[in-house]
C-alpha cells in the first residue's frame, strides 16, 4: 500500500452530518468534524404534533461542505492531496422529489419554504393511510410483491411517502420529475448530475425500501402502482431496473465540488446507502449476529450467505436484499421506531415545568440538567430489583417498525403506583424497549433465521451500561459494544477505501480497519429468568393495545 492513502466517510444523522478522515492502512481517525443541522434545529418545516419530519437540502449541502473542509483543516495542507475516496450514509427513507436536472424542489424557485419539496424524513409518519392501502392493493396480485419487506409495507418508505405528497401538493406533484433517496442523491451531487436519468440508485435504498427485487426483473410493473392510485402512472419508469452495492463507485468528484471541499477531481464517490446498513460494516458485523445501531431509533441488520438463507423469508423484518450490507450476503433489517427518543421523551417531559413555567429573565437551571438527567435516571434505575418493579411499559412511542410495521400504534405504562418516581418510569421505558428488541430476535428466530449473539453500536449502547446490561439480561444473550463511537462513518471509509480500490473487497476493508470491541455484557442468570416472566407480561399488554385499537 502506497503511503499515506486516505478516504473520507460522511454520515448523514438525524440531527447533524458527520466526517471522518481516515488512514486506511488501520482505519485510525486522522480527523473528524460534526455539523447540527441549522434549519432542522430551529424546527423549521416540521409539526411534530402532525408527525411531519421534513429537512432541507441546504443542510445537508452546507453540512457537508463544512465537515469535510474542516477535517482537512484540522490534518493539515498534505492531508488532502492523499484522499483518495468518499462514500455516505444516510437516513433512509429519506426522500425528495427532483426535477429533470435531478435538483430537489425545494432548492429551485417558489419552493425554498415549501415542506412538501424538502426531503421526507424516515420518521414522518404523514403517510400513515397510504401504506394501508398498499398492503391491502398488494393482496389483489397474484405475485407477492411485499415478500422481500417483510410482507408489511410501512409509512417510513419510499412509496407511501411518494404518493402522499402527489395528493397533498399539486404544485410539487406538477413540478416532480421523479423521487429520490438523501442516499443516491448525495453521491450524484457530488458528482456534478445535471441530468436525473444518469442517477445511480443503491441495491440498499431500493431494495429495502422501493420494492426492487431481482426476482421482479426490478421494480413491480407499471399497473402495480397506476392501479393503486393513477397519481403514480409513469414512476416506475423512471427508476430504471438496475442498481448498485456499495462497493461500487459513482464516478468522481465534479469541478465544482472538488473546488469547494479542496479536494482533486479525481477522488472516487462511493454508491449510498443507509447508516444502519454501513454502520453494521464499521462495527464489524458477523453472520448471524444482529448489529444493532441504538439512536434516537434502532436499526437493526442481520448477514448471513446467500446460498443458506435464499428461500427463507422472514415476515414483518423491513427487508431482505442481497448485498445490501456486504456483497455477496443477505442483508436483513428490522429495528424500533423509539428508542433513544423514548428516553428523551421521559427527559423533556420530566424538564417540562422548568422551561415553561420559569418567568421572564430568569436563569435556566434545565440546561445544564438536560445534559445530565439521562445519566442520573440510569444510576437511580440500576439500583431498583426488576422482581421487585411493578411498572411494565410498551415501547410504541413512535410506532412500531418490527415486527410487523404499524404506525398508527401508541406506546403503553401499566402497573403505576404512588410508590412510581421517575427512575421506576426511566427503568420501565428502558426495559420495554429491549423486550422490543427480544420481539425481533424472536420473530427471527421463528422465522429460521438463528440469532447467535449481540452487535451494539451508537451513542445509547456505548453512553448507557444499565440499559446494555439490561439488554443482555432480557435477550439471554452476550453483547459486544463495538469500541467506534462513529461506526456509521467509519463504515462508509470503508467501503470508500474499496470503491478507490485500496482494498479488493468490503469484507478486507472491514477486517484492517475495524477498531474492535470495548465491553462485553454477559447474561446475569439471576435475572434472566426474571425478565422472561415481565416479557410475557410486556407481550399481553401489547396485544392488548392493539387489539383494543388504544
Amino acid at each position: 500500500m502506497e503511503q499515506d492513502q486516505f478516504v473520507i466517510g460522511v454520515d448523514f444523522g438525524t440531527d447533524s452530518v458527520r466526517s471522518v478522515l481516515v488512514d486506511t492502512r488501520d482505519g485510525s481517525g486522522i480527523a473528524s468534524s460534526v455539523m447540527a443541522y441549522p434549519r432542522w434545529a430551529d424546527g423549521l418545516f416540521c409539526d411534530p404534533s402532525l408527525n411531519r419530519f421534513r429537512q432541507h437540502p441546504l443542510d445537508y449541502q452546507e453540512g457537508l461542505e463544512r465537515t469535510i473542509t474542516d477535517c482537512l483543516s484540522q490534518a493539515g495542507p498534505a492531508a488532502a492531496r492523499s484522499v483518495r475516496a468518499i462514500s455516505v450514509d444516510t437516513t433512509g427513507s429519506t426522500p425528495v422529489a427532483v426535477d429533470e436536472t435531478g435538483t430537489p424542489l425545494s432548492l429551485t424557485p417558489g419552493f425554498e419554504s415549501d415542506p412538501n419539496a424538502m426531503f421526507v424524513l424516515w420518521k414522518d409518519h404523514t403517510s400513515v393511510r397510504e401504506a394501508e392501502e398498499l398492503n391491502l392493493h398488494a393482496t389483489r396480485f397474484p405475485v407477492q410483491y411485499l415478500q422481500y419487506v417483510g410482507g408489511i409495507y410501512s409509512s417510513e418508505w419510499f412509496w407511501a411517502k411518494l404518493l402522499h405528497i402527489l395528493r397533498e401538493a399539486p404544485e410539487v406533484r406538477g413540478a416532480c420529475r421523479t423521487w429520490v433517496e438523501h442516499c443516491d442523491w448525495i453521491p450524484f451531487l457530488l458528482t456534478g448530475g445535471k441530468n436525473i436519468r444518469d442517477l445511480k440508485r443503491g441495491i440498499c435504498a431500493a431494495g429495502h425500501k422501493a420494492l426492487w427485487a431481482e426476482s421482479f426483473g426490478g421494480y413491480p410493473p407499471e399497473g402495480f402502482f397506476s392501479s393503486w392510485d393513477p397519481l403514480l402512472t409513469g414512476f416506475v419508469s423512471r427508476l430504471g431496473t438496475r442498481t448498485f452495492t456499495a462497493d461500487q463507485s459513482a464516478g468522481t468528484l465534479c469541478q465544482a465540488w472538488a473546488t469547494r471541499l479542496g479536494l482533486s477531481t479525481r477522488v472516487a464517490v462511493g454508491i449510498g446507502a443507509f447508516d444502519a446498513h454501513m454502520g453494521a460494516v464499521g462495527g464489524q458485523i458477523e453472520p448471524y449476529h444482529l448489529s444493532k445501531v441504538m439512536g434516537t431509533s434502532t436499526c437493526d441488520m442481520l448477514v448471513a450467505p446467500v446460498g443458506e438463507v435464499a428461500g427463507t423469508l422472514v415476515r414483518g423484518i423491513c427487508g431482505q436484499v442481497p448485498g445490501s450490507v456486504i456483497p455477496g450476503m443477505m442483508g436483513m433489517e428490522a429495528g424500533q421506531s423509539a428508542f433513544g427518543d423514548t428516553y428523551a421523551w421521559l427527559r423533556d417531559l420530566l424538564l417540562w415545568p422548568l422551561s415553561r413555567l420559569r418567568a421572564g429573565g430568569e436563569a435556566r437551571p434545565e440546561e445544564g440538567l438536560r445534559e445530565t438527567l439521562i445519566d442520573r435516571l440510569n444510576e437511580e434505575a440500576m439500583k431498583l430489583d426488576p422482581a421487585s418493579c411493578t411498572e411494565i411499559s410498551v415501547d410504541w412511542l413512535n410506532g412500531r417498525r418490527t415486527p410487523d410495521a404499524n404506525q398508527d400504534l401508541r406506546a403503553a405504562l401499566a402497573g403505576l403506583n404512588l410508590g412510581t418516581g421517575a427512575p421506576e418510569l426511566f427503568r420501565a421505558l428502558a426495559e420495554g424497549t429491549c423486550f422490543g428488541a427480544r420481539a425481533i430476535v424472536d420473530r427471527f428466530v421463528s422465522q429460521g433465521i438463528p440469532v447467535r449473539g449481540l452487535i451494539g453500536i451508537g451513542g445509547v449502547a456505548r453512553k448507557s451500561p444499565f440499559i446494555m446490561q439490561m439488554m443482555a439480561d432480557t435477550l439471554d444473550m452476550p453483547l459486544r459494544i463495538h469500541r467506534s463511537g462513529q461506526t456509521c462513518a467509519a463504515g462508509a471509509a470503508m467501503f470508500a477505501a474499496t470503491v478507490a480500490g485500496i482494498y479488493p473487497e468490503v469484507g478486507e476493508a472491514m477486517r484492517a480497519m475495524g477498531q474492535g470491541f470495548e465491553k462485553e455484557y454477559v447474561p446475569h442468570p439471576s435475572r434472566t429468568g426474571i425478565y422472561r416472566q415481565r416479557y410475557q407480561k410486556y407481550l399481553a399488554l401489547g396485544r392488548f393495545i392493539s387489539e383494543e385499537g388504544l
